[in-house]
């Protein structure tokens, strides 16, 4: 697998060890010859340890192969997440480490979530692109405001902070990109 064709959530094989790539860094140097770079965050399967790597956008990496199986949140154990197989209901245990910044997208019951599995163990998760979440706090409109669009602050029932359009209010229930953490419109 080129890297230039990597998202994050890939699991690949590098210098010996199995990686999950959680994030990526495109730069693309100016002046003559300037080849496109990525730099990719990834954390060690399991074990979760953190390497910053680089390569260019031909360097091929192998993908590792995993299992994706299809859960839902069930509960929170102490500080780990434990989703249930839709299939066998299975239960998966993912520390918050594993989870990371995606834990502000996981609310009881959210379904569409893919476990990622090597060898029997979980070591990884991907959220469904967008989740439905509740509004809890949210200064009011502006009346008498300009006509443009502007966005202001609202804290949702997971406790994430995200930019909304002014006509959103508190108690309404918007979507939400997992991928970006952008409003995506309302919900309902």
């Amino acid at each position: 697998m080129k890297a230039s064709d990597i998202k994050k959530g890939n699991v690949v094989e590098y210098s010996g060890g199995v990686y999950q790539v959680r994030d990526i860094e495109r730069s693309s140097p100016q002046g003559r010859g300037g080849n496109v770079r990525f730099r990719f965050t990834m954390y060690s399967v399991p074990g979760g340890n953190k390497l910053d790597a680089s390569f260019d956008a031909d360097d091929s990496l192998p993908e590792v192969e995993l299992l994706r199986r299809q859960a839902s949140f069930s509960y929170k154990d102490g500080d780990a997440f434990v989703f249930l197989d839709d299939e066998d209901y299975t239960p998966y245990q993912l520390d918050a480490d594993v989870v990371g910044d995606d834990a502000g997208y996981i609310t009881d019951g959210l379904g569409g979530c893919f476990v990622q599995v090597i060898d029997d163990q979980p070591v990884g998760l991907q959220l469904p692109q967008t989740v439905t979440l509740e509004i809890v706090d949210t200064p009011p409109e502006l009346k008498g405001g300009t006509a443009t669009k502007r966005p202001k602050p609202a804290t949702l029932s997971t406790g994430l902070e995200i930019q909304v359009p002014e006509y959103i209010a508190n108690g309404e229930r918007v979507l939400v990109n997992t991928t970006t953490g952008e409003f995506s419109g309302r919900a309902d």
